[in-house]
This record gives structure tokens, C-alpha cells and sequence, in this order.
């Protein structure tokens, strides 16, 4: 049974237990104290743990004043905001800015325990608690919020969040090294206003030649305002200069002073990788949460394994490319069995580990060696439009790490949970890892994430042409059949992304049906801060090549788009009917085999699946979850609720 003690000192009264006289650092964030290291906040309390420092952790403290944030007294070195591992606002509100009503990172999944704007307002808290006491900012909130950026929920260019929180220095990516650069400074007595030196960091200044980095200046907070062609230059340099090798300084005009947000740290190598993830974790929530239910995050990846970060996949909707960079490192594969090892000796372990994996489970080293020596290239990316010559696809050494695990006694299965590159597995010519991930590492679906089938709507999303696609559903379903499975494709769909027009969407609505298709779950287009796609939705701009896109904007086209995508549910017929009209395809409302929905009649609205579809659903789910057993149920539960598609699974006998 986990004791308080075991964790980090929440309260006044556990920093007693442990005999201390006060404390050097104070880390706030906004998700529940999980002590695991899929958790930033607790990663980065860990590492200062390990170097010397004594850190307590205020985990979603009451903010409507200060006294939460005092009540530990004041730390001697500084504080540490983080929002936790989601942006604040995507925690609290849908693509469609409806509140949610569930927070996972919570206990009991309550919402509402956490701010808007959360490192914002915990920041000033701060402030008011600790005058004078250096602060600084990180996570995710904080990383793509650094620059200048359009606010979603705002409908507006906010400033970078430095000006807001009104914070000493900022750290963005992931930021072990930085946040143990600036804990050392601080304890050799600089102070914060002159730790100028850290890659990794930002902060403002009212003199630009502080800068101790060659740099490049793009167009300042007001000019992004003013002019959406601004917005989207800036929007691209920055983009361009986060790179760990070849990458400058970047510094922004907010007024009179001037953003410098210096160079990115270099990943952590292998074995400080190692040591970060084998630090002292309990692996679980702080045991206050256990009268309020628990915090539920910790489902996913209690028995699961972090092997790699970083991404070059180069999603442009995505937020990993400017947040953890696009050099892929990896941990070694001792240290991961170790991990494993450890994993069996816990009392509610049951033999599964539920991932191997990270952003992309199959990137399992930089993209090619031209990247160690000379970063990415500016001019293309690795996988899109088609791959790079200098691909070096070889996944060899993550298979040699799966079948190790595989070995060990008391693991009776290794699953992939992460997503998988599927373009990047075609292009391993040996074709051992798919053939094994197919035959031993999926539990009974396989997540992908194809997003649209038409190109010039992949191209605005940086994904792979739909023939990619086609081609790895054909591969993937042949080994099933040889190896008996019977296992599914989950396919994530983004509706409404830059570039999609109503006839895309209705061409998507097609191409599913055609290929038995029924997507219960599907992700309209959401423009989180610091991504390319949210600059094309803001600007209306493609920042690659300063071209206008087309963007979906209103309320109702996004609808319609979205409902297209599962046009067989009988909740979406009117919306579908709408669509099909105003996109001038009549043709697909009536009763033969390529249509979407029936005409208009007087009756109840009409499931349109078809009928082996709709007799079947129920015995699709129920057999699903019958080969989820023991913790494979609860963890799909919190997944996706286990492939509650109504299709048919495409045969495998017969192929596509």
C-alpha cells in the first residue's frame, strides 16, 4: 500500500514528516499530483529531487486567492508553474468551445479544478503569495504559447504568455535541462534576470542585445495583429528555427520590449533519457485522491512504457513538432526492461503492458543521419508529400526491444498503443516489425490515423496521399489472414481541417461507405496555439508557401462536415440531406447501393447503415470486449470504448 510519505510533500505537515526546515522550490500545476512519468510536472519535481533541491508540489490548488499558494510557506529559490499536461483551455472546452464535462486528469474525472488560462492565473497568484520570488513557467500551456500567438477561444492574437503571467523566464519543449540549468543558477545566487545563457528558454527584455545567441527577428506582436500575412511569415520562421542543431534564436517586438526566445535544448541523449525515466516514481496518484475516486489518466499508462519522444512526422495540426522537436531519441533497451521487470513485481499487474511506445511508437531514431549533423531540412519534410531518399525507415531495433520484452517471465503480452506511422512502416523493406505487430502486439484494434482520403486536403494536413493508406489496409488485412486475427483498423478522421471543402467531406462520406466504414468517433478540427493548421485557419494563409487556403469557418459547415463522416447515424440524416444538396450531389440521396441516406419521407429518421451492419452491432462490441479480458477492458474502456465501429471488419479472406 502507497504511503504519503513516498511521494513529494504536498502540505506543510508532510514537508514536517520529512524533517525539513523549509523547501527550494515550489511546483504548481494544474492536473492532480500523479507521480508517474507520463505526468511533466512530476518528471521535472523528480529530476530536481535527484539533484539536491527540495521540492513540494501544489497540485490544482484553489485559486480565487492566494492562500493555497502560501500555505506551505515561501520557497527559497523560486517557483514553477505548469498548467499540466494539457493547454488549460483544450481541457476545458470542445472544438465547438462547449464546456466539457469530465477532466481525466482530475480526481473522480471533476471538472473544473483547474482555471482557464491556468499558468496565467496561477502565475499571479504567485506573485501576490511570494513577492520578488523568481518564477518561471513551462509545459505545454506555456511551450506554444511562447510567441505571439491566435487564441482560439479569444478569437483573437493574444501575447506571448511571458507578458501575461508575468513570469521571469519561460521553458518550453521538454524541459529537464533547462529547468536544471536554472535551478543551479539560481542556487549559486544569479538572479533570474540575468540566467540568459539556457537553450531552451524565453524571457523578455527591454534591451535586445542581451540576446547571447546568433538570432533572427520576425514580425513583432503588433504587426502579427495588424496583417494576417505577418502572422503567418512569423508563424513560419518560428516553425523553421525550432531545431535543436541548426536552429537561432528567435525575438518578437511585444511594445517596448523584446520576446527572445532562445534556441532548443538538445534532447536528452541515452542514458540521461534512462535516468530521467528510472527516477523514483510511485507509478500512481498521491493516495488524497483515493476518496474521490482516483484520477483516472492513470489508467492508460500505469503498465505502460515511455520509449521515445520526439517526432518528424511533421502533422501539421499537431503540436509535437513545437513542443518536443522533431529529433527522435530513445531510451536504451536495459532500461526499458528494467521498467518492465519492475512492472511485474506490482501487486496489480496482470501480465499485460498496455504500450511500448511514445508521440510515434515505430520512430525509433532520427530520421536519418544527415539530421544529427545538420538538424531538418528546411526544404521538405522526411515522409510527405512522398518519403525522403535519406529515410532511414529501419525499425529493426524496436522489434529487438519488443521480442526482449516479450521474453520475460510474467508478461504474458506486449501491446502498441501508441500511434503508428503508417507510411513509415511500409517504407521498412524487411517487413519483420509489421508481421510481428500484427501477429503478437495489438489487442484486438490498431490505431491509425489516415485523417481524410483526399490529397489535397492530406497536403494541408501533412499526411501521406490516400494511396498510402490503401496500400497499408491491403498489407495489414493479408496478415491477419495469415496469421488468423481477427483484428481491426481504427481510423482518427479530423473534419473541417484548412483546406477541406464540403465536397471533400462528402468524397470522405464515400470513400467509407465504400470500404464499410462506420466511425463512432470522429475529431472536428481543433486550432490549438503554435501549430501550422492554426495558423492557416486564422490567417486563411498556407505558411509553407503564403498561398490562400480555403478554411470552414461557420458553425453550420463544420456540422455538416462532421455529420458527413458518420452520415449512417439517424441523428446526423438532416444535416446529411443539407450537405448532399448545397454540395450539389443529389445523386447519393435515394436507395441504391452507393448512396448515403434515403430520400425525405414522413417517418422517424432512419438508421442508414446497412442491415447486416445494424443487426450486428451489438455482437461486434460484445465480442470485442470478450477478448478484452482482465485489464485490457478497463484500459479500452478509457481508450475509445473498445472499436464500437458498426462495419464489418473488410475481409481478410478476400482482401480489398
Amino acid at each position: 500500500m502507497t504511503k504519503a510519505k513516498d511521494f513529494l510533500p504536498v502540505t506543510r505537515k508532510e514537508m514536517q514528516l520529512r524533517h525539513w526546515d523549509g523547501y527550494d522550490f515550489l511546483i504548481v500545476t494544474g492536473d492532480a499530483y500523479v507521480d508517474h512519468p507520463s505526468f511533466g510536472a512530476a518528471v521535472i519535481a523528480r529530476v530536481l529531487e535527484a539533484d539536491g533541491f527540495r521540492v513540494a508540489v501544489l497540485a490544482q490548488p484553489a485559486w480565487q486567492d492566494a492562500s493555497a499558494f502560501a500555505a506551505m510557506g515561501r520557497p527559497r529559490l523560486g517557483a514553477m508553474v505548469t498548467s499540466g499536461n494539457l493547454d488549460s483551455m483544450v481541457a476545458h472546452y470542445t472544438a465547438a468551445k462547449k464546456r466539457r464535462s469530465e477532466d481525466f486528469y482530475s480526481p473522480g474525472k471533476r471538472a473544473g479544478l483547474r482555471p482557464d488560462r491556468a499558468v496565467i492565473v496561477y502565475s499571479n497568484r504567485i506573485r501576490q503569495a511570494f513577492p520578488g520570488l523568481p518564477l518561471i513557467i513551462g509545459g505545454l500551456e506555456a511551450s506554444l504559447r511562447r510567441f505571439a500567438h491566435y487564441d482560439y477561444w479569444d478569437d483573437q492574437v493574444r501575447r506571448c504568455i511571458l507578458a501575461d503571467a508575468k513570469a521571469d523566464l519561460l521553458v518550453y519543449g521538454m524541459g529537464e535541462t533547462a529547468t536544471l540549468a536554472i535551478a543551479r543558477a539560481l542556487k549559486n545566487g544569479v538572479p533570474p534576470g540575468e540566467i540568459r545563457d539556457v537553450p531552451g528558454t524565453a524571457y523578455l527584455a527591454h534591451d535586445a542585445s542581451v540576446c547571447r545567441f546568433a538570432h533572427v527577428r520576425c514580425p513583432s506582436y503588433e504587426e502579427v495583429c495588424a496583417s494576417r500575412s505577418d502572422y503567418a511569415k512569423a508563424a513560419m520562421l518560428q516553425y523553421e528555427e525550432h531545431d535543436c542543431v541548426r536552429g537561432r534564436a528567435v525575438l518578437q517586438a511585444h511594445g517596448s520590449r523584446t520576446l527572445i526566445v532562445n534556441p532548443p535544448a538538445r534532447p536528452l541523449s541515452t542514458a540521461e533519457f534512462d535516468r530521467v525515466s528510472e527516477l523514483p516514481y510511485m507509478r500512481l496518484p498521491h493516495p488524497m485522491y483515493d476518496a474521490q475516486g482516483g484520477v483516472p489518466a492513470i489508467e492508460e499508462v500505469r503498465f505502460s512504457i515511455i520509449h521515445n519522444r520526439g517526432c518528424f512526422g511533421a502533422c501539421n495540426f499537431c503540436s509535437l513538432a513545437f513542443h518536443q522537436g522533431r529529433m527522435v531519441t530513445c531510451r536504451s533497451h536495459a532500461s526499458v526492461v528494467r521498467e518492465a521487470e519492475n512492472m511485474t513485481r506490482e501487486p496489480d499487474f496482470k501480465g499485460y503492458i498496455h504500450d511500448v511506445g511514445g508521440p510515434t511508437a515505430n520512430f525509433c531514431h532520427p530520421s536519418c543521419k544527415k539530421q544529427m549533423k545538420s538538424g531538418m531540412c528546411r526544404s521538405r519534410n522526411c515522409l510527405t508529400p512522398t518519403p525522403c531518399p535519406n529515410l532511414d525507415a529501419d525499425q529493426s531495433d524496436y522489434l529487438a526491444l519488443l521480442r526482449r520484452l516479450r521474453q520475460i517471465p510474467g508478461i504474458k503480452k506486449v501491446f502498441v498503443r501508441s500511434g503508428i506511422r503508417f507510411d513509415y512502416l511500409l517504407e521498412d523493406k524487411n517487413g519483420d516489425f509489421f508481421a510481428e505487430l500484427v501477429k503478437y502486439h495489438i489487442s484486438g484494434q490498431l490505431k491509425v490515423a489516415p485523417e481524410h482520403c483526399i490529397d489535397s486536403v492530406l497536403d494541408y494536413m501533412g499526411k501521406p496521399h490516400n494511396c498510402v493508406y490503401n496500400a497499408f489496409m491491403e498489407k495489414y488485412f493479408r496478415l491477419n489472414s495469415r496469421y488468423g486475427k481477427e483484428q481491426y483498423l481504427v481510423p482518427y478522421l479530423i473534419s473541417s481541417h484548412p483546406g477541406s471543402r464540403l465536397e471533400d467531406a462528402v468524397a470522405l462520406a464515400e470513400y467509407l461507405k465504400k470500404n464499410n466504414k462506420y466511425p463512432e468517433q470522429v475529431q472536428d478540427f481543433y486550432p490549438t496555439p503554435g501549430t501550422l493548421s492554426t495558423c492557416m485557419y486564422y490567417t486563411g494563409i498556407d505558411p509553407r508557401t503564403m498561398k490562400p487556403v480555403y478554411v470552414p469557418r461557420t458553425a453550420d459547415e463544420k456540422a455538416m462536415q462532421r455529420a458527413l463522416l458518420q452520415w449512417a447515424k439517424p441523428q446526423n440524416r438532416r444535416l446529411v440531406l443539407k450537405a448532399l444538396r448545397l454540395a450539389g450531389r443529389e445523386d447519393l440521396i435515394g436507395y441504391g447501393k452507393n448512396c448515403l441516406v434515403r430520400p425525405d419521407s414522413a417517418g422517424r429518421p432512419q438508421d442508414n447503415s446497412p442491415r447486416e451492419v445494424r443487426g450486428k452491432r451489438t455482437q461486434v462490441v460484445k465480442a470485442s470486449e470478450k477478448r478484452l479480458s482482465g485489464p485490457r477492458r478497463s484500459a479500452a474502456a478509457g481508450q475509445k470504448k473498445v472499436e464500437k465501429q458498426a462495419r464489418r471488419r473488410p475481409s481478410s479472406r478476400g482482401g480489398r
